[in-house]
C-alpha cells in the first residue's frame, strides 16, 4: 500500500464576498518533500497557507493531513497535530533572548506556559528542546542575545527555530527569505535544505534561485487557481509558467 501524502487539498476554495481568492485548488505534498508555492502578488498563495494552517476556514473543499481531514479545526488543534507555521512578518519577542523565545514556543506546545513552569521535568524538557532547535538553526552562540539586537537574517532564523520548537512534522513557511541580502538568503537556504530529511516543508518564496535550488516540487498559482504543479525540472522548463508568470526577465534563472 502506498503511503498517503503528508498534506493534500481537494477542491479547496475560499471566497471573500464576490472575490474568489483560492479556487478549487488540488495539490499533494509528499513526506520529506520541499514543496514551493509560486505566483505573482494576488495569486492566492498566502490565503492558501492560511487555509492549510486553520487561520481561516475554507468556503468549499477539504484539506487532509496524513490522510485525515483537518478543515474546520482550530489553529491550536492543527498545531498540536504536527503542523507548524511561520508568517511573512518576523513574529518574535524582541525583548526576550533567543533561548527564551524558543522556550516560550516549546512551553505553549507542551501544554501551556504556566503548566510547564509547575513541573521541573517539563521545564527541563522545554530547555532541552529550545537548545536543540537553536543548534539546528546555528543560533546557539546567540542563545542569550536579545532578539532585538540580532540581524534581520538571524531574526528570520530564530522564527524558524521557534516553529521547530513546537515539534512539527510539517512546516508551512510564508516567505522565509523575504527582505534578506544575498549572504543571509544563502544561510537560510542551506538551513531549509538541511531540514528536509526530518521535516516536510511547504514554502512560499519569491527568490527564484533559492526555490529552484531547494524545491522537490513546485505549484504555480495564478488568480487563485493552480496553473501547473509538478517536479522542479518540469516547472523550470514549462512554457506556460514562463509565459504567464516568470516572464522574460526570469529566463536566465530557468535556463
Amino acid at each position: 500500500m502506498s503511503q498517503a501524502p503528508t498534506l493534500s487539498t481537494h477542491g479547496l476554495t475560499r471566497r471573500f464576498g464576490g472575490l474568489v481568492a483560492v479556487n478549487e485548488v488540488d495539490f499533494d505534498v509528499e513526506p520529506n518533500e520541499i514543496h514551493a508555492i509560486l505566483g505573482p502578488n494576488g495569486a492566492g498563495k498566502s490565503t492558501l497557507i492560511n487555509l492549510l494552517s486553520g487561520e481561516i476556514p475554507p468556503s468549499a473543499g477539504e484539506v487532509r493531513y496524513r490522510g485525515k481531514p483537518i478543515q474546520g479545526k482550530s489553529v491550536r488543534q492543527i498545531a498540536h497535530m504536527g503542523i507548524g507555521r511561520s508568517h511573512q512578518k518576523t513574529n518574535i519577542f524582541p525583548r526576550l533572548n533567543c533561548l527564551q523565545n524558543c522556550q516560550l514556543a516549546a512551553r505553549i506546545h507542551m501544554g501551556g506556559v504556566f503548566a510547564s513552569w509547575r513541573s521541573r521535568q517539563r521545564a527541563r524538557q522545554v530547555n532541552e528542546r529550545a537548545l536543540e532547535v537553536l543548534e539546528t538553526c546555528q543560533l546557539v552562540h546567540r542563545a542569550y542575545t536579545p532578539a532585538a539586537d540580532m540581524s534581520y537574517g538571524e531574526q528570520r532564523q530564530l522564527q524558524i527555530a521557534m516553529v521547530l520548537a513546537t515539534a512539527p512534522s510539517l512546516m508551512l513557511l510564508d516567505e522565509p527569505m523575504a527582505g534578506m541580502g544575498r549572504e543571509e538568503t544563502a544561510q537560510v537556504t542551506e538551513l531549509l535544505a538541511s531540514l528536509s530529511d526530518r521535516y516536510t516543508l511547504v514554502l512560499i518564496e519569491h527568490d527564484m534561485d533559492s526555490v529552484f535550488r531547494l524545491a522537490d516540487r513546485i505549484t504555480v498559482m495564478v488568480d487563485g487557481c493552480v496553473l501547473e504543479s509538478g517536479p522542479t525540472d518540469q516547472i523550470r522548463c514549462s512554457e506556460k509558467v514562463r509565459d504567464v508568470y516568470l516572464g522574460r526577465h526570469h529566463e536566465e534563472v530557468m535556463a
